[in-house]
C-alpha cells in the first residue's frame, strides 16, 4: 500500500519516476567505456552441451567441461572436448543469422567468447559490462564466474564486476546466447519477421567513480500551460537524477547556451528538481533544437543532448508545443534490405532516415520493438517524431503473470533508455492482440506502469476494428486507455481489391486522436504489369492511391498514418516461392535499395501535407 501511494505521489508531482529498473546506466555514448565489439569466437550449442551435463543438469561452476570455463591443458594426457577458436568467429555486433550459411535459419544456443585486457584496474572504481541488446536470453561469464542473466532482445542490460574479478591482462568473457522461440517469452512463438539472434548491439565495459549518476529523466515540465509560456519566452524544465546508492553532498545541473548553472543538494538516492529557462527553443521536426546538458558530480561531468518540446491531446487532436499535428509517418524494422541483417551502428541509421526524409515523411513506428539507440538518437538530430514498441504482439499468454512480469520488464528498460530523447513521443505497449478480459486487463496494467514512468508522453497500441461494408468501427476496449486510438487497416490487401478503399467508412468510439498505424500492400520490386496484378508495382501504387483517397474522407479526428513498411524484411511466413522468398514484400524500398513505385505515390501526398500544415 505504501508503495501505491508514493508510485502515486510521484505521478501526481513529478513526470518522471525512476523506481524502476534499479542497476540500468544509461547514456553509455557519453561515459568512459572501452569497446568490446569486434571479432568474437563461437561454438554452436543447438544440445546445449556446454551447459548441461549427459543427465540435463547444469554443469557444476568448475566444471572443466563448461564452455564458460578455460581450462589449461598441461599434459597431453589431458581430455578436452571443447574450444574456441579463431577459425570459428562472428562480428559484434550483428546478428548470426547473415554472417554464415549454416546460422540463417539457426534458432538455439550459441556460445560467444573474446578475451580482453584492461589499461589499469582502479581500486576506486567501479566496473561493468554493459550489452546494447542480446537476443534472446543472455548468460554472461567472465573468468569462470556467473555475472548475470537476462532475457529481451531489443533492450540494454549491464552487470557489474566484482573488482576481485577482472584483472588487467587475459580476461576471459562468454554470453550463452539462446534464441529459442517460447511461448511464455515475449514475443512469443508466433511473428512476422526474422528472429535474428546473436549478440546484435554494442558490448562495453563501463569505468565509473565509486558513486555516480546512474539515470536521469529532463524534460518540459507536462503541468505548464505551453502557449504562456511561449508568449512569456520562459519555460519551466522539471527533472530527476538518479545515483548508484544513496550519497550526500551537491550536484550540478547546467544548460550553458540557456546560462542555467543550478546546484542541487543530495540526501539519499534521487535528487528531483525544476529549473527556469528563459528564450528557450522548443524542438520540432521543423527546428530539431538540441541543448548541451551537463551533470556535474564530484569532479565528473555527465553531458547529453536533449531536445525540449511537449506533447500532448487536446480532444480528438494531437499537440506538439501547442500546435496541431499531422503525423506523416512510415513503419520500419531494424534491418538493412540490402544485406538482409540487422541494422546496427550509424552508418545503418543514416541509410534508413535518409530514406524517411527522402519520403517527406517527418515520423517513424520503429515495429516491433525497441530499435539500437543510435535510430532515436538520429531522430533527435534530425527531427523525425518516433513511435517506440514493445513486442507485445499477437496472441501471447495474457494470464500468466511471469509473462506479464517480462513484458513490464521490457517496457521498463525501454522507457528508461529513451526518456530523454525528445523525438520519442508515444510509447506503444503492443500490436494487434485479440480482444478478451485478459488482454485489456493486461495491456491496461502496462498502460498504468508506462504512466508511472513517464507523464511527457503519450501511450498507444494497435488495436482491434470490426470490420464490415458499412462501417468499419472501432471500439476495441483497450482504447478506453490510450492517449491514441491506433489501428492497422489491410483494405484492399486482404480481402477486397483497393477499388474498395475509397468508398470505406470509418467510425471511432472514443473521442480521441486516431491514427492509422499500419496499411500497405505486397510488391516485387521491378516486377511490372497491369494494376490489377498482384505483387506488381502498379498494384501497390493503385493501392497507395486508393489509400489516400480514403484518407481524405476519414473522421475529423484522424490525426495521421504510418504505413506497412518502409523496406522489404525477412519473414519465415512468407512463402511463396515466385514474389516472396521468406521475404515480406509490403516495402516500399525493395531488398535491393530499389524504390518502388508507391514510394513516389506517399511521397507526394506527404508534400502535399507537410505544405497543408505549414
Amino acid at each position: 500500500m505504501y508503495m501505491r501511494i508514493l508510485q502515486l505521489f510521484l505521478f501526481l508531482v513529478f513526470p518522471f519516476s525512476l523506481l524502476a529498473q534499479d542497476n540500468l546506466i544509461i547514456n553509455t555514448a557519453n561515459r568512459q567505456t572501452q569497446s568490446l565489439n569486434g571479432k568474437w569466437h563461437y561454438i554452436i550449442d543447438p544440445y546445449e552441451t556446454g551447459f548441461y551435463n549427459y543427465r540435463f543438469k547444469e554443469k557444476n561452476a568448475d566444471d572443466p567441461e563448461a564452455y564458460w570455463n578455460n581450462p589449461v591443458i598441461k599434459n597431453a594426457s589431458d581430455r578436452k572436448e571443447h574450444g574456441y577458436s579463431d577459425n570459428y568467429t562472428l562480428n559484434v555486433p550483428g546478428d548470426w543469422n547473415s554472417q554464415a550459411e549454416v546460422f540463417k535459419y539457426y534458432e538455439g544456443t550459441v556460445w560467444y567468447q573474446r578475451e580482453f585486457d584492461v589499461s589499469s584496474v582502479a581500486a576506486n572504481n567501479r566496473y561493468f559490462l554493459y550489452f546494447g541488446a542480446v537476443n534472446y536470453e543472455a548468460q554472461v561469464y567472465l573468468n569462470g564466474e556467473k555475472l548475470g542473466m537476462h532475457k529481451g532482445g531489443f533492450t540494454p542490460f549491464n552487470f557489474e564486476i566484482p573488482k576481485q574479478l577482472l584483472k588487467e591482462k587475459e580476461n576471459f568473457l562468454v554470453v550463452k546466447v539462446d534464441n529459442k522461440r517460447h511461448p511464455d517469452e515475449i514475443p512469443t512463438v508466433n511473428t512476422d519477421w526474422w528472429n535474428y539472434g546473436g549478440i546484435t548491439r554494442d558490448v562495453k565495459l563501463i569505468s565509473t567513480p565509486e558513486t555516480f549518476v546512474q539515470q536521469y529523466a529532463i524534460q518540459l515540465k507536462q503541468e505548464q500551460d505551453i502557449e504562456q509560456a511561449k508568449k512569456k519566452k520562459s519555460f519551466e524544465i522539471s527533472g530527476n537524477l538518479k545515483f548508484n546508492h544513496s550519497t550526500s553532498g551537491s550536484v550540478n545541473i547546467q544548460i550553458p547556451e540557456l546560462k542555467i548553472n543550478k546546484k542541487l543538494a543530495i540526501d539519499g538516492r534521487e535528487v528531483s528538481f525544476n529549473l527556469t529557462a528563459r528564450k528557450l527553443q522548443l524542438w520540432s521536426p521543423e527546428k530539431p533544437k538540441l541543448y548541451d546538458v551537463q551533470i556535474v558530480f564530484e569532479g565528473n561531468t555527465l553531458s547529453d543532448k536533449i531536445g525540449f518540446r511537449k506533447i500532448e491531446v487536446s480532444g480528438k487532436d494531437i499537440l506538439l508545443n501547442g500546435e496541431k499535428l499531422f503525423l506523416r509517418g512510415i513503419c520500419l524494422h531494424e534491418e538493412i534490405p540490402q544485406e538482409a541483417r540487422r541494422a546496427k551502428n550509424e552508418t545503418d541509421a543514416a541509410q534508413l532516415f535518409g530514406w524517411v526524409k527522402d519520403l517527406n515523411a517527418n515520423m517513424v513506428r520503429l515495429a516491433h520493438y525497441p530499435h539500437n539507440e543510435y535510430m532515436t538518437r538520429m531522430a533527435d538530430s534530425l527531427g523525425v517524431l518516433v513511435w517506440s514498441e514493445i513486442p507485445v504482439y499477437w496472441t501471447i499468454n495474457f494470464k500468466n503473470d511471469s509473462v506479464y512480469q517480462k513484458a513490464e520488464k521490457q517496457l521498463e528498460e525501454m522507457i528508461i533508455r529513451d526518456r530523454n530523447k525528445a523525438s520519442v513521443i508515444i510509447w506503444s505497449v503492443g500490436n494487434e492482440t485479440p480482444v478478451s478480459e485478459a488482454r485489456t486487463n493486461f495491456m491496461h496494467n502496462l498502460i498504468k506502469k508506462t504512466k508511472v514512468m513517464d507523464q511527457t508522453r503519450l501511450v498507444s497500441a494497435a488495436l482491434e476494428v470490426h470490420y464490415n461494408r458499412e462501417e468499419n468501427f472501432i471500439d476495441d476496449p483497450l482504447g478506453a486507455y490510450t492517449d491514441v486510438v491506433s489501428v492497422n487497416e489491410y483494405l484492399g490487401w486482404y480481402g477486397d481489391l483497393p477499388g474498395a478503399k475509397a468508398q470505406a467508412k470509418w467510425g471511432v468510439a472514443y473521442d480521441k486522436p486516431l491514427l492509422i498505424s499500419e496499411t500497405g500492400a505486397g510488391a516485387k520490386g521491378g516486377y511490372h504489369g497491369e494494376k490489377e496484378q498482384r505483387w506488381t508495382e502498379e498494384f501497390q501504387e493503385w493501392y497507395y492511391e486508393e489509400t489516400i483517397k480514403m484518407m481524405q474522407q476519414m473522421p475529423e479526428n484522424f490525426s495521421g498514418m504510418m504505413p506497412w513498411i518502409l523496406a522489404d524484411f525477412r519473414s519465415p511466413k512468407r512463402n511463396n516461392p515466385q514474389f516472396q522468398d521468406g521475404w515480406n514484400r509490403k516495402g516500399l524500398i525493395d531488398d535491393k535499395g530499389n524504390k518502388k513505385k508507391a514510394f513516389f505515390t506517399l511521397k507526394e501526398y506527404y508534400e502535399n501535407m507537410e505544405t497543408q500544415y505549414e
